[in-house]
């Protein structure tokens, strides 16, 4: 469980706190709605990691119902992983830094998730995989896994790997030296290679040099995130320290700097716009983007569906066998 300290005085919601938007000369910029420390958390078969979003209100981060930072330099951290375990109803995205994983699934699949691979693997009708960290020469595994909700219409579809290899994912440099791999979406005229998913995501590692600023446009109405992975960036105009709620930090923290640091995820509201400026030091972050589903959640585990007879159905199923569907 984690507090939340309010960055407000008590007042009517204004424009601003509600995530409501400024006029830019290129767009409506998004403006903070909540800010979450993630929260350290064990997982799998022992697995320590940090959880930005996953421990309630998923309707809030709607279509995204997860999102684990597994970084450590300490293998007992990580190396006994997360053994056999099925998934329906969801797409699970791992993107790794540092390290491999090991993978293997019930359709037979077997591979390696090296630094800078993508998989994106949509679960639908189920899937019972395991996934293995392994440290690199340092003992160093750097990764993150995103869950996506799927839609009711396509929660039974057949289950599917997107495997992207580094090599295949494309940078873009912004006139201010920002560099921008495109994994999911579009950027710069750069189309990222995962394809075809029915939320319509965007998915951006965005590294910023010391003294810059950066504008990213983004879908309105698409439910958009960042999540710092290295060095401080602010988001907006700067100038929202008070406006917005930070989730994960004590009512007796009186430290509220304007900057977002590692390990803390910003929620935007609506608009076509994402401002980030850098001041002393540099900053690397994820940006995460997609359109809302806007359906009821039933959610257990690793399993995600609509109704809790879906949900009792799914899980009646993995103990008789029948879990796995044929074509």
């Amino acid at each position: 469980m984690f507090l939340t300290l309010l960055r407000h005085v008590s007042r009517a919601p204004s424009a601003r706190a509600r995530g409501c938007l400024g006029a830019t000369g290129l767009g409506i910029l998004r403006r903070i709605v909540k800010v979450i420390k993630s929260q350290p958390t064990v997982e799998g078969a022992g697995v320590r990691l940090h959880r930005a979003i996953g421990f309630s209100e998923p309707e809030v981060y709607d279509p995204f119902l997860l999102l684990d930072d597994f970084r450590s330099h300490r293998p007992d951290h990580y190396i006994k992983g997360f053994p056999w375990h099925p998934h329906r109803g969801i797409e699970t995205i791992t993107y790794v830094l540092r390290g491999t994983v090991n993978h293997g699934d019930s359709m037979g699949n077997r591979g390696t998730i090296a630094p800078g691979d993508v998989q994106w693997m949509t679960a639908g009708r189920g899937i019972i995989h395991q996934e293995m960290p392994k440290g690199d020469s340092d003992g160093a595994m750097h990764g993150f896994q995103l869950w996506a909700n799927l839609p009711a219409a396509h929660k039974m579809m057949p289950p599917r790997y997107q495997e992207v290899l580094a090599a295949e994912i494309p940078e873009v440099t912004a006139p201010d030296g920002t560099v921008v791999k495109v994994i999911a979406g579009n950027y710069g005229g750069a189309a990222g290679p995962v394809r075809d998913i029915v939320i319509d995501p965007l998915y951006l590692d965005i590294q910023m040099r010391p003294g810059s600023s950066f504008e990213l446009p983004v879908t309105p109405g698409h439910t958009t995130l960042a999540y710092v992975i290295g060095g401080q960036a602010y988001f907006g105009t700067g100038d929202e320290t008070y406006s917005y709620p930070v989730a994960g930090v004590g009512y007796f923290d009186t430290d509220l700097p304007k900057f977002i640091e590692n390990g803390h995820l910003v929620l935007f509201g609506d608009g076509d716009l994402v401002r980030t400026t850098t001041e002393d030091a540099p900053a690397r972050f994820l940006v995460i983007s997609g359109r809302p589903i806007k359906e009821p959640i039933a959610w257990r585990g690793p399993i995600v569906m609509n109704t809790q007879e879906e949900l009792q159905t799914a899980f009646a199923e993995l103990q008789d066998g029948t879990f796995l569907k044929q074509d």
